[in-house]
């Protein structure tokens, strides 16, 4: 059975939709599956080994120069690489135009299906136009966890339950793995402080306090922008043994999240991929529904806050010395 997976966007949503691949092959271990994805987050849907095919879409690029030449050409050849392989299933679990067009233009098999949401999540940007290119659409409680999602959809199309814990596919890498110059030897704490709206922030003085509270723990600052950057290096100059670093590949960020001893966040996609390789994760939540994302599939993760409440430093403090007590 070849199976298509269309979720291109965001990181956090492409991490959220990779427990389907495990159910998947859970029910039909032989099925080959396929997935488009933006070509940004390709590395991470790479480390899953039971995606078969990846088609990189470059949407975010293209539509910059849509007149190009060159563009044009890689659009054709997005759309003949779709169409090289005969689906008998294609999800679509974003429930956008653009990801509907995609699953539109892939080819099914006589009798094959074309699968998507028959309504959005509270809050989300859900484009009811996406049901014109489906052949079953499947409705979901409006509160349906991020992470649930695509496993139901794909359940109720393909008959089974969904009843056991979300896989993500992520494999671990040993303790004693090559360590690129830009990571410390020894264990470190990381913030993923920065997010594309401010009202999800928690508090610059908050990151310092808690920075104190973790001395002498090396902290790590990633940063995606220039007034992220900014961000970073103020706390630094406060933060006992916190240090900036370079400008990561999406690669290296999972990377960092990955073999991080604590990492505290707020909801955003690298916390979230943390969260997925069960490190020892805070998730901090100040302006967004803490019920949509929050990572509730090991005991690791510990939630804090939630849609304006944002948590205290001395919760978060709490939480991460005892997830660092607990590991040792």
């Amino acid at each position: 059975m070849n199976i298509l997976l269309v979720r291109v966007s965001s990181l956090g949503d492409v991490l959220h939709n990779l427990p389907m691949v495990a159910d998947i092959r859970r029910h039909f271990p032989d099925a080959n599956i396929d997935w488009v994805v933006e070509e940004g987050y390709v590395s991470l849907v790479r480390l899953n080994p039971g995606v078969r095919h990846i088609i990189p879409f470059a949407l975010r690029r293209w539509r910059k120069r849509l007149g190009d030449k060159a563009v044009r050409a890689e659009i054709r050849a997005f759309f003949r690489q779709l169409r090289e392989v005969e689906y008998d299933y294609v999800f679509d679990t974003q429930g956008l135009l653009k990801t509907g067009i995609i699953m539109g233009a892939a080819r099914v098999r006589k009798g094959g299906k074309k699968v998507g949401l028959a309504n959005g999540s509270e809050g989300s940007g859900y484009e009811g136009i996406s049901r014109i290119f489906h052949t079953q659409s499947i409705p979901l409680d409006p509160r349906t966890h991020a992470v649930a999602r695509g496993r139901l959809v794909a359940g109720a199309a393909l008959g089974y339950a969904v009843d056991t814990p979300a896989d993500f596919g992520l494999p671990q890498i040993p303790e004693d793995a090559a360590r690129p110059d830009w990571m410390p030897a020894g264990p470190y704490a990381v913030y993923f402080h920065g997010t594309a709206r401010d009202a999800k922030k928690w508090a610059p003085e908050h990151w310092i306090a808690l920075g104190r509270e973790l001395a002498p723990m090396t902290i790590l600052l990633p940063w995606g922008s220039p007034k992220e950057l900014a961000e970073a290096e103020a706390l630094a100059a406060a933060i006992p043994n916190a240090r900036v670093l370079p400008k990561l590949s999406m690669a290296d960020a999972v990377l960092l999240a990955r073999r991080a001893a604590l990492a505290v966040g707020v909801d955003t996609g690298l916390t979230h991929i943390a969260a997925a390789f069960s490190r020892p994760v805070v998730e901090i939540y100040c302006d967004s529904p803490r019920w949509k994302t929050e990572g509730n599939w090991s005991p690791r993760i510990v939630n804090l806050g939630d849609r304006g409440s944002p948590p205290s430093v001395d919760e978060v403090a709490a939480a991460a010395l005892g997830l660092l007590k607990a590991e040792h």
